[in-house]
């Protein structure tokens, strides 16, 4: 375990979905996927949150050295943190009051982070506040998604008005997070941005809004450098008329 993302893992159940951590450790999806894709260390606030939910050590976490739970017993902790308290589904009914099969359905968190529609969005919170329900079958067969590398983010701004407006709910797959043509959330530096992306030669990206008010402009995303990354690409949105 020679990363901070191995020992960060190892905390947790070899199935534990990403998004499971994530929700443990009090983490969003993309900021996860950053530990995840790009090496990432949290700040501060992050490993506190980290050492509260699973007890363990954050020289540890952070160096390597040392045990992960030098005071207590490991295998004690580790269990307390990966078995959920299992509980009996809740009977479900619709508006009409026939039952619903609560099996048929994934809950994708939402973020409260915004996605800028403009000329960037600074982030600060990424508290999972609530879910989306989305039927398996769509995810499966119209998406080809894993639920677990979805979250549900809102648009900020005009930039993309016409074909994303503000205050839309976006659905985001963080597993199409390498350089591609389409809808794509983008962090640049602590801003994220959601735009229409082209591939372009040598590690290049071209951004462009719907808005003509706003200019296309390069980024490289190739350079050791760089401060960008791709969140994710844009599968669903959803809006009120």
């Amino acid at each position: 375990m020679t990363t901070f993302k191995d020992r960060l893992l190892s905390l947790f159940d070899t199935n534990t979905k990403p998004s499971h951590i994530a929700a443990s450790i009090g983490m969003s999806i993309p900021g996860f996927m950053r530990i995840f894709n790009e090496g990432f260390i949290p700040k501060a606030d992050g490993l506190i949150k980290i050492h509260q939910a699973t007890g363990c050590d954050l020289t540890w976490l952070l160096t390597g050295k040392g045990r992960p739970f030098p005071d207590s017993n490991e295998s004690q902790k580790i269990e307390s943190l990966v078995q959920p308290d299992i509980s009996p589904l809740p009977v479900l009914y619709n508006v009409l009051g026939r039952p619903v099969d609560i099996n048929e359905f994934v809950f994708i968190p939402y973020y409260e982070v915004k996605a800028a529609a403009g000329s960037g969005y600074y982030n600060s919170d990424e508290t999972n506040t609530s879910v989306l329900a989305f039927r398996k079958y769509w995810i499966k067969n119209n998406l080809r998604a894993d639920p677990k590398h979805l979250s549900v983010i809102t648009v900020k701004g005009d930039s993309m008005e016409g074909v994303l407006n503000d205050g839309d709910n976006i659905l985001v797959n963080h597993a199409k997070n390498k350089p591609g043509s389409g809808l794509y959330v983008i962090r640049i530096g602590e801003d994220l941005i959601v735009k229409r992306v082209q591939s372009l030669p040598g590690g290049r990206l071209l951004i462009m809004s719907a808005n003509e008010a706003y200019p296309p402009f390069e980024v490289d995303i190739s350079s050791p450098a760089s401060d960008v990354s791709i969140i994710g690409r844009v599968e669903w949105f959803g809006r009120y008329i």
